[in-house]
């Protein structure tokens, strides 16, 4: 888990937990956030519909119209990131001016990280900073507006960013049916009882968020109407409210669209609550493979539910296998790996064969239910979730505490609903990495396992898979020893990225063998007449070259492949693209057809071949012939380091330069 996550550790001017989705982003993860640290820019989102058009598991967290920009934090070394965001009355688009502001304060805030004294330590909990306006004596303007406040027959209430009541009047307290005291400090949705409905919360967190008033109708039982209307500011939110006998909706702000509640704690019900879980729900609909889901769960589920342990077992052969875990001993996981479902130690295998989720508020209460499980770890609190998908059991997840925990109705809920969701997006993952792992070890079984030892002749070869998807391709390479002075060196690349590319690999390197030795485009041309006969709809590019040690030559032809790449280790090295001319792919014409010319150069001593595939050299918006230029300075740069370092150093300037979506087979040889 040594991916690096980005943490939240503080807010100003919004209630924390709106910015929730940021607790903890991967740097890798899509969105503008990570975008923003990963590509060291700015980066404008200038409104909602944007939002959602570039980032929608971002947009699906933050459902708000709103400006929003992401300034990275780079100084001596990268901090993370600063956001500022703006209410919709924002222009879509920055000024200048407002750029240069934004790049110069993050520049600023990270010169400050930079020389700060000590270690920085990320706080268990985001910082909630408040705004006080400046110039003002808050006992004596306190005075004040308590006098005058009292004096209205209209309710009064002032709120802070977070949701809580910091003022209320004696009318505002005579409409809500609650005393004074028992107001102040508290959510009004959780100390009035008619309020906790996530309507109330709704608004409350539209007016925060897009510093527009709002106004809405609320009945108190049995039949009473009260309108109450939100004007917010920067450091919180003043309410009036009114009677309203006909009931009759306010006209002046139609009521907002559904929103998360503001302030809202992790233990509270509401509307942040469900679009905390949508916000979750579209980032697991993201993931691939079973690490993704682990990293996923562990990142940002863990931190929402205020939980320090997780493991994730997977059903295999009435056992359950562990996956993953985040907080634990490794000890205790190895205590836990491997228990039969029927277990008594722990309910993950009962959650798992019932379907029914468990949760233990303590030790006690897991005591009285399974007396030996306390002995398999050091937390608290549990709340196992089996992971269902159509009756089939994929496995349990199991989030822990490190104090005892009490898990309320929506609690239980919203973890419910999660489990689902985990259960699909793990059920996905684990498909995905059994069909991946069948596919590599197919590739990695057609493969040469080791290349043969050539007298006068060092070689090295690397082959790496796409950086994404599922499918596998059929980029190979060999190395064949034809006598004790001359070798033949082959690389190609199937059309397509599916088990059927590597199986034709597979039948292309057969081919080659069964030839070789013969002129290269004899080779070529036969092979060819193989792949005529197989009467495959795929095509191979592929490049034969047969070393003559003795005579320090080279033959060559190629079927429409990239162009080799020769060091010459003169008194001044330059590496030059061997110019071949390119006979057909393999598979396209019929074997009479097919001409594939010969090319023959002169091997220099001590000279560096390098042979590759497309994927080491293609770069979206780059020119071909640029790329290749660049991977012949780069050898020529580093031609006389060993092989298998030259070899690691050409992978990692194709890595740098591009997120790599096909598979790249590289063969580097040197003659002594």
């Amino acid at each position: 888990m040594d991916e690096p996550v980005l943490c939240l550790t503080a807010v100003c001017g919004m209630p924390v937990n709106t910015a929730a989705p940021w607790r903890r982003v991967a740097v890798s993860a899509a969105g503008p956030l990570s975008e923003a640290v990963r590509e060291n820019h700015l980066v404008w989102v200038g409104r909602q519909e944007d939002m959602a058009r570039l980032y929608p598991n971002a947009a699906a967290g933050l459902p708000y119209q709103f400006a929003l920009a992401f300034a990275p934090l780079h100084g001596v070394r990268l901090w993370g990131a600063l956001v500022l965001v703006w209410p919709k009355d924002h222009p879509p688009s920055l000024t200048r001016r407002e750029r240069g502001h934004i790049v110069s304060s993050a520049s600023r805030i990270a010169r400050v990280l930079d020389h700060a004294p000590g270690p920085r330590k990320i706080p268990e909990q985001p910082r909630a900073v408040t705004l006080s306006p400046p110039g003002s004596d808050p006992a004596q303007t306190g005075l004040a507006a308590d006098d005058l406040l009292q004096r209205l027959p209209a309710g009064a209430l002032s709120f802070d960013l977070q949701g809580r009541i910091t003022y209320v009047n004696d009318a505002a307290a005579r409409m809500l049916g609650r005393t004074a005291e028992g107001l102040l400090g508290n959510f009004p949705w959780q100390a009035v009882p008619w309020l906790d409905d996530p309507v109330h919360e709704d608004h409350y967190r539209t007016a925060v968020f897009s510093r527009e008033p709002v106004a809405y109708t609320a009945l108190r039982p049995p039949d009473e109407w009260l309108d109450i209307r939100l004007y917010p500011g920067d450091s919180g939110i003043s309410a009036l409210i009114s009677p309203n006998p006909g009931g009759q909706p306010t006209a002046e702000t139609p009521p907002p669209h559904i929103t998360p509640p503001l302030g809202a704690s992790p233990e509270a019900a509401g509307t942040g609550r469900i679009h905390q879980l949508i916000h979750l729900a579209a980032a697991l609909s993201q993931t691939v493979t079973v690490a993704d889901v682990i990293n996923m769960v562990a990142d940002q589920i863990l931190p929402a539910f205020g939980a320090q342990g997780m493991v994730i077992s997977a059903a295999d052969a009435g056992r359950l296998r562990i996956i993953g875990h985040r907080g634990y001993d490794p000890r205790s996981v190895t205590r836990l790996d491997g228990l039969p479902l029927d277990t008594d130690l722990t309910p993950a295998g009962q959650a798992l064969r019932s379907g029914v989720p468990a949760f233990f508020a303590d030790p006690a209460e897991m005591t009285r239910a399974y007396p030996r499980a306390s002995v398999l770890s050091e937390k608290h609190a549990w709340a196992f979730l089996p992971l269902v998908v159509s009756d089939r059991r994929v496995g349990c997840c199991v989030l822990s505490y490190d104090h005892p925990h009490i898990f309320s109705a929506s609690d239980r809920a919203i973890l419910v609903s999660l489990g689902g969701l985990i259960a699909q997006a793990m059920d996905r993952a684990l498909l995905y990495d059994a069909k991946h792992d069948l596919a590599h070890g197919l590739q990695q079984a057609l493969l040469p396992m080791t290349l043969p030892t050539i007298r006068n002749l060092a070689v090295a070869a690397r082959y790496l898979p796409a950086a994404r998807g599922v499918d596998v391709g059929g980029d190979f390479y060999d190395l064949i020893r034809l006598s004790d002075t001359a070798a033949a060196a082959v690389i190609g690349d199937v059309q397509g990225h599916n088990i059927n590319a590597a199986a034709l690999m597979g039948q292309v390197r057969t081919a080659v063998h069964a030839t070789a030795g013969t002129l290269p485009g004899e080779v070529l041309a036969r092979t060819n007449h193989v792949l005529m006969d197989l009467e495959t709809d795929l095509f191979v590019s592929c490049l034969y070259i047969h070393i003559d040690l003795a005579e320090r030559r080279l033959q060559l032809a190629s079927a429409g492949h990239p162009p080799p790449l020769l060091r010459d280790p003169s008194a001044t090295p330059q590496t030059t693209a061997l110019e071949v001319e390119p006979g057909p792919l393999l598979g396209v014409t019929l074997c009479t057809e097919a001409d594939y010319p010969l090319t023959t150069l002169p091997l220099p001593e001590r000279s560096v071949l390098a042979l590759y595939t497309d994927g080491l050299v293609e770069t979206p918006g780059t020119d071909l012939t640029d790329s290749i230029a660049a991977l012949a300075h780069l050898l020529t740069k580093n031609g006389n380091r060993p092989l298998d370092d030259l070899c690691d150093s050409l992978l990692r300037h194709a890595g740098l330069h591009h997120a790599r979506t096909d598979d790249i087979a590289l063969l580097l040889l040197r003659s002594r």
